[in-house]
């Protein structure tokens, strides 16, 4: 497939074996299934046509700094098939990526910033300017997710900066992590485009919406078309069972983050319920509405009108 690009885009460049060192004029992408890299240069691709290389392709990544023996290591073991780091086989590993968005980013502050929080055991590998990830050992001091959102939320006022951070699981130490790091870097570029600018990504939170996306179309008329007609007559009441459902079926909390009264958000669930006859503390009720939500949210995001 690569081959037939390359004629589209002037001075491209085919290799049969992934580049170990970045290009300032080339975007190098990658085709796993045909095991193939090209280099397509900058200044010919426009925005758009970037966008959608990126959505068939993957966009192959450099780190930015320098790296130590221990960092070398594991960068060549996750994103070079190298081999496995020098470790105790019995330990155990998760990988916390993260990504920036804003301009004039200190990668040295913000390690610093982080190794703050972290321990300075923890290993810190730059993808490139703006992202890069956290490699952290389970007998160590682990941050759980509401420490990470307080992480989250001082760095982006010390620096100015938005951060989000995929927590990935904890894998024991073998060949196997680098695959499994690959799915995870495939679930967080998936959050990052279809859940909206949030700090923290997890499997769990994802995961619906992941499954939304891979569903025929009859299933998604099916689940769509139960609830869309009511959260399109009144999108507040949409935006209220949704962060209902995302907090627990927690009333005071959901009211707290609505800026509303508790006796306002029983009246909207009570409508809900009289309107679609579904229960949310029903498990399989408040399942099914989660759902139609994230379908809902998918298919009304701004720059997409919906299709059924």
């Amino acid at each position: 497939m690569l081959k037939k690009i390359m004629p589209l885009y002037k001075d491209s460049i085919l290799f049969s074996s992934r580049p170990k060192q970045p290009s300032d004029e080339f975007y190098i992408f990658y085709d796993e299934s045909l095991e193939e890299w090209i280099g397509i240069p900058k200044k010919v691709i426009t925005e758009n046509e970037l966008t959608l290389l990126r959505t068939l392709y993957e966009l192959m990544e450099f780190p930015s700094p320098p790296l130590t023996s221990v960092t070398r290591e594991w960068y060549e073991f996750l994103f070079l098939n190298g081999e496995p780091p020098s470790n105790n086989p019995d330990s155990f590993f998760r990988i916390i990526q993260f990504q920036f968005s804003g301009d004039g980013i200190d990668q040295k502050e913000i390690e610093i910033a982080l190794k703050g929080f972290f321990t300075e055991d923890v290993i810190i590998i730059w993808k490139n300017s703006n992202s890069g990830l956290v490699i952290e050992e389970r007998d160590k001091l682990s941050l759980n997710e509401q420490e990470l959102i307080t992480m989250a939320s001082t760095v982006e006022s010390d620096f100015y900066v938005k951060i989000s951070f995929y927590i990935g699981k904890f894998y024991p130490f073998s060949t196997q992590m680098c695959i499994d790091f690959r799915q995870e870097q495939n679930f967080f570029s998936f959050a990052l485009k279809n859940l909206g600018n949030k700090n923290i990504f997890t499997f769990e939170r994802m995961f619906p919406a992941y499954i939304a996306s891979t569903l025929n179309d009859e299933t998604i008329l099916r689940v769509y078309h139960q609830l869309a007609a009511v959260f399109l007559e009144d999108q507040e009441l949409y935006l209220t069972i949704k962060i209902f459902l995302e907090n627990n079926l927690n009333a005071s909390l959901t009211a707290k983050k609505l800026y509303i009264h508790r006796n306002t958000l029983q009246y909207r669930i009570d409508k809900f319920v009289e309107k679609t006859g579904i229960h949310l503390k029903d498990f399989y009720g408040a399942f099914t509405v989660f759902l139609a939500c994230t379908l809902f949210e998918q298919e009304n995001q701004p720059n997409k009108m919906p299709k059924r």
